[in-house]
């Protein structure tokens, strides 16, 4: 059996650089009747917990550390014993949120999360953070881009730990490569797809 993908729509705040900002984050949760994956815990680990309901939380798996990705993260780990998956490079700014509470586990380029039987590969695709990734299920036709690739462009990369010319190198280097049709669920906002932002690439600013 595939796997299916569902959405939940959770809202917080972001805060950064002394900054703090209103958002709204999508929370995917990837797997079937018995077991998931859920992708960015944010803001609220009992509605998280709602939709999983009775089924195995395999991982919590985080696509960046910005504090509106990863805050609820820790007490949905406790909550339903799943470990919880940083790439390495995001250490420094996960410890800006839980400086007390490491990770539970490394993503690495090219690791495979495996769930409900389908494979989901992992891209590291720094520039909106050091340790920023994406994840891609060819089976799903469906890209996880966290805060790396929205509908419109890249994200963003104007605060600390950022970079614009290396999120535009990661997204033609990494993610350009996959089908046009694959569809891409973003960390905020609507879906897109691959076909649809490379094609609107050209009128990005120069990197």
């Amino acid at each position: 059996m595939t796997a299916i993908v569902q959405n939940l729509v959770t809202s917080g705040v972001f805060e950064l650089d002394g900054g703090s900002w209103d958002v709204d984050n999508n929370v995917w949760i990837v797997g079937d009747g018995s077991e998931v994956i859920v992708i960015d815990a944010a803001h609220d680990a009992d509605a998280i917990a709602d939709v999983v309901g009775d089924r195995t939380v395999r991982a919590i798996v985080c696509t960046h550390a910005h504090n509106d990705h990863v805050n609820a993260a820790p007490a949905l780990a406790d909550r339903t014993g799943a470990p919880i998956l940083l790439h390495p490079a995001d250490r420094v700014v996960w410890d800006l949120t839980h400086p007390d509470r490491a990770p539970d586990g490394d993503l690495a380029d090219g690791q495979v999360i495996t769930v409900a039987g389908t494979d989901l590969t992992v891209l590291h695709t720094p520039g909106h953070a050091p340790g920023a990734i994406c994840l891609h299920s060819p089976d799903l036709e469906v890209l996880f881009t966290g805060d790396t690739l929205f509908h419109g462009g890249p994200g963003a990369t104007g605060r600390s730990y950022s970079d614009y010319p290396t999120i535009v190198k990661s997204i033609r280097d990494r993610l350009f490569p996959l089908p046009d049709a694959t569809i891409v669920r973003t960390g905020h906002g609507e879906a897109t797809t691959i076909g649809k932002e490379k094609a609107g690439s050209a009128d990005w600013p120069a990197a």
